[in-house]
């Protein structure tokens, strides 16, 4: 599947090149991306002062898609067979927004100037599976101010169109504000997405969203699609557009399971530091107890993809880290992620990549300074957790635990109702009276002294919407 973008310009002072600044690319180059489905490549078929063309082609893996993504039991050929390669669907937006996350985010800081600017943009996608057809691509588009060309792709030998859109928009937007449309329109012309939807998808839409979507005239429709017709869902998403439409203060959003995607640049700013998602305030929080514990050495248990241990690598004082997962395919994730293969010779030595369980005894979980379990004792069967208390606490012993889990308490604030939980393999949420008595029980039990902190911005009532307890062995 392809996307091209291109500008044009006609002043020396900025030449159409200026796109691959924005975009971080080099027009010289052509650079190759690896995704959980497939591979993605940018390159220019053209690149002068006066236009510049810059491609993102998505070459999809069927296989490697339907290992990671597909359903359970499915042995169905549609697994394989179907229109994912080459349409542009969530797939484009997924690797769109890890490709160019840097341009998405609108951040400059050596040349802000152009990052804000209005150009003149030229946005082609040559199929596009749409339900609604080409009205409804002009229905989201046109009033965001692109000039809409969208006509139906037919099918040959047969008497009518296929549901695919060949589409062309034309206007002048900030580079930012383009690729954020895109983003989040792609899935919702097609309404359906490749990865499971759970709450972390209204931060992304919201986020994503800026100042466009509050006021967007089919809002109702691009929220219930891209949350994929989930109500709870739905409601909290429009309550915060209806804040911010209102110039009312945000209420986070967690990403209690960071989705597949990148997401928006951290910032310096100290008002921007209170508007980051809460899977970075929470990453955060945790290298902050272990620099304080003055570990050296780190063990992550339940890794997942990496995000952790790309930022304790480059912590200064830690000169060890292991990650573990029990899932072999989080591992080759994290691989992929870390770019094992490309990673400078001093962070690749300190790193070490395990596959094991935290409710099994095992001998390499020993002789760390500090383990962390982020966001990991709520996928785990209430059943389990005295194992995972034995393995961690009792075998293991680091001098510093570090534990986070959602409060159960603050979900009402993401319009989620009692029974509901933020994720699908969770298997249960505490609220805080609940998450203090089990911590204060462990660490009485195995010898160990906790606090517990909040992490993220605090209700009056129902508290931070992540718990962290900090054990250190007495």
């Amino acid at each position: 599947m392809l996307l091209t973008i291109s500008t044009t310009s006609a002043t020396e002072a900025r030449p159409a090149t200026d796109l691959g600044w924005l975009l971080r690319k080099n027009p010289a180059n052509v650079q190759a991306f690896e995704q959980s489905f497939g591979t993605a490549w940018v390159f220019y078929p053209e690149a002068t002062a006066a236009r510049c063309t810059a491609a993102l082609l998505l070459e999809v893996d069927p296989v490697r898609l339907a290992k990671t993504y597909g359903r359970s039991g499915d042995a169905s050929l549609q697994q394989y067979v179907n229109d994912r390669p080459y349409a542009a669907s969530s797939l484009m937006a997924v690797a769109l927004g890890k490709v160019f996350s840097t341009a998405r985010s609108g951040v400059s800081e050596s040349r802000p100037e152009l990052a804000a600017a209005l150009l003149p943009l030229e946005i082609e996608l040559p199929a596009v599976p749409c339900k609604g057809g080409p009205d409804l691509v002009a229905a989201l588009f046109a009033p965001l101010g692109w000039d809409v060309q969208a006509e139906a792709v037919p099918l040959p030998g047969f008497a009518h169109d296929s549901r695919h859109v060949r589409v062309r928009l034309r206007g002048e937007a900030r580079l930012s504000d383009a690729l954020s449309q895109l983003y989040v329109l792609l899935p919702v012309l097609d309404d359906a997405k490749h990865y499971w939807v759970d709450i972390g998808e209204v931060d992304k839409l919201v986020r994503s969203g800026g100042d466009w979507l509050a006021s967007h005239p089919e809002r109702n429709l691009i929220t219930q699609r891209y949350l994929a017709h989930r109500r709870s869902y739905e409601r909290a998403a429009l309550t915060r557009l209806a804040e911010a439409e209102g110039a009312a203060p945000e209420r986070e959003t967690p990403l209690d399971e960071e989705p597949v995607e990148g997401d928006a640049s951290p910032t310096n700013s100290a008002g921007a530091e209170r508007t980051q998602p809460l899977h970075r305030r929470r990453i955060a929080a945790v290298l902050d107890a272990v620099r304080r514990s003055g570990a050296t050495s780190v063990i992550d248990l339940g890794c997942g993809s990496g995000k952790l241990l790309a930022p304790l690598l480059e912590e200064r004082q830690v000169t060890r880290v292991t990650g573990v997962d029990v899932s072999s395919r989080a591992l080759a994730q994290a691989e992929r992620n870390l770019r094992l293969d490309r990673m400078p010779e001093r962070l690749a030595a300190k790193l070490e990549l395990r596959q094991g369980s935290v409710v099994y005894r095992d001998k390499r979980f020993g002789g760390h300074d500090a383990a962390v379990l982020m966001e990991v004792i709520e996928h785990l069967d209430a059943g389990r957790l005295p194992a995972m208390e034995r393995v961690v606490f009792g075998e293991a012993r680091p001098r510093t635990v570090i534990v986070t889990t959602p409060n159960a308490e603050y979900n009402a604030q993401y319009g989620l109702d009692d029974h509901q939980m933020r994720h699908a393999d969770h298997r249960f949420e505490w609220d805080r009276p609940h998450f203090n008595a089990w911590a204060e029980a462990t660490a009485a039990q195995y010898g160990y002294r906790v606090r517990i902190e909040g992490v993220g911005d605090a209700d009056p009532e129902a508290g931070a919407p992540t718990q962290m307890g900090v054990f250190d062995r007495v």
